[in-house]
This record gives structure tokens, C-alpha cells and sequence, in this order.
């Protein structure tokens, strides 16, 4: 078992400390949150309470990435009946003679 302590501001003129104990399954399961989501100690001990209690996650605003895609096409002097021939071009080197 690993104890942790964590301060953080209860109230804006006085600061809480907690120490809490996590049996080395539980560290373990802490620290993989923490590098999947690349957030700190604290901030994935405290998403791991919420979701334990039953609370909505809180969102950190930063938005999802979104890959927009758009037809390409085939480039100039590119003839799409010529895949064919090339595919049966592989397929002849694959084979021994």
C-alpha cells in the first residue's frame, strides 16, 4: 500500500489536506488513468471518485480533434483501368517460375 497526500483550496482563505491510503491494485489502475489521459494526480483521482459516486464527468473544455475528410480523387494521368493490370503484375512476381 502507497499513502498519498493531496492538498487542495476547500475554501479561498484555508487549505484541506488529505492523505489517502490505495492498496497497489488500486495505484496501479490511478496511474494507467493517469498516463492514458495525460492528466495529473489529482485531476484523475478526482474524475475516478465522480465516476465512482455516480457523478458527470466535468469537462476541461478543451475540444475533441476532428479529422474533416474530403474526397481526393485519383491524380492527372492516372488511368483507374490500369489497377487491374498492376494487380495481376504482383500477383505473377509472387509466384515462382
Amino acid at each position: 500500500m502507497r499513502v498519498f497526500d493531496s492538498m487542495f483550496r476547500k475554501h479561498h482563505d484555508g487549505a484541506m489536506r488529505t492523505t489517502i491510503t490505495l492498496e497497489k491494485d488500486v495505484e496501479r489502475m490511478l496511474r494507467d488513468a493517469m498516463h492514458r489521459s495525460r492528466k495529473s494526480f489529482k485531476e484523475t483521482l478526482n474524475a475516478a471518485v465522480r465516476a465512482g459516486l455516480g457523478a458527470k464527468p466535468v469537462r476541461t473544455g478543451t475540444p475533441k480533434f476532428i479529422i474533416k475528410a474530403r474526397p481526393l480523387g485519383l491524380r492527372s494521368g492516372i488511368d483507374p483501368a490500369g489497377f487491374n493490370k498492376l494487380a495481376d503484375d504482383l500477383e505473377v512476381r509472387c509466384f515462382p517460375r
